[in-house]
C-alpha cells in the first residue's frame, strides 16, 4: 500500500517545448538482479526511468511494473541502446538479487535495459530519500511508500517526477522520447 498513489501529471510543458530541469540527478551504485553494481552514473548518455518498487507488494507496485513493461513494448530498439529503466526495492532486506530476478522474470522485463536493485538498507533508504520517496516498514513486514517515478536525462540530470502508477503512459513514452531525441 502507498502513502500517495494519486495521480499527477508529470509536468505542465506543451508537447514542443523542453521539459524543465528539475536538477541533477542522485548518484546511487547498488546491486542488479545479475549481481551486477549498477551505477547511475555508469548510465550517462542514455535516458533513464528510476522507479521504486518492491517484489511482495501485492498493491499499486505490479500495476506500476506492468505499466513500465507496457510502455518498454513500445520503445522499440530505443529500449537498452538509449533508453534504461531501473526499478530499485524498498524492501532490501527481502528482496535479494534472486528475488528480484524472478520478480523480473515474472513480468518478462528484459535485463538487456532494465536493472532490478537492491543493496544495503541504509542506502536504499538514502537513495529513495533523495528521491524524494517516502518509505516506512509496517508491522507485517510490508512497506508503505510514495510510489515516484523519475526521468533522467542522458546528462544526468532529473527532469520529470510522476506521482502514483496511474500516469498517461503515452505521456511517459513521450517523455522518453523527447529526452532521447533532445540530447542528438
Amino acid at each position: 500500500m502507498t502513502l500517495l498513489s494519486g495521480t499527477a501529471h508529470a509536468h505542465d510543458a506543451p508537447h514542443n517545448q523542453r521539459l524543465p530541469m528539475i536538477g541533477p540527478a542522485p548518484d546511487f551504485t547498488l546491486t542488479s538482479q545479475n549481481l551486477t553494481p549498477v551505477s547511475l552514473h555508469d548510465l550517462r548518455g542514455k535516458v533513464v526511468a528510476v522507479a521504486f518498487i518492491f517484489a511482495s507488494c501485492s498493491d499499486i507496485c505490479p500495476m506500476l511494473t506492468d505499466n513500465m513493461v507496457r510502455v518498454k513494448a513500445k520503445l522499440g530498439r530505443a529500449f537498452g541502446k538509449e533508453i534504461d529503466f531501473v526499478s530499485i526495492t524498498f524492501d532490501p532486506e527481502r528482496d535479494t538479487p534472486e528475488v528480484l530476478k524472478e520478480y523480473a522474470r515474472n513480468f518478462d522485463a528484459d535485463s538487456k535495459g532494465w536493472s532490478f536493485l537492491t543493496g544495503d538498507p541504509a542506502i536504499v533508504h538514502e537513495v529513495g530519500r533523495k528521491y524524494g520517496v517516502i518509505a516506512k516498514k509496517t508491522a507485517n513486514g510490508d512497506v508503505d511508500h510514495t510510489l515516484l517515478t523519475s526521468l533522467v536525462d542522458p546528462n544526468g540530470m532529473l527532469r520529470v517526477q510522476y506521482l502514483g502508477a496511474g500516469f498517461d503512459l503515452e505521456e511517459f513514452r513521450g517523455d522518453l522520447l523527447s529526452l532521447m531525441d533532445e540530447a542528438k
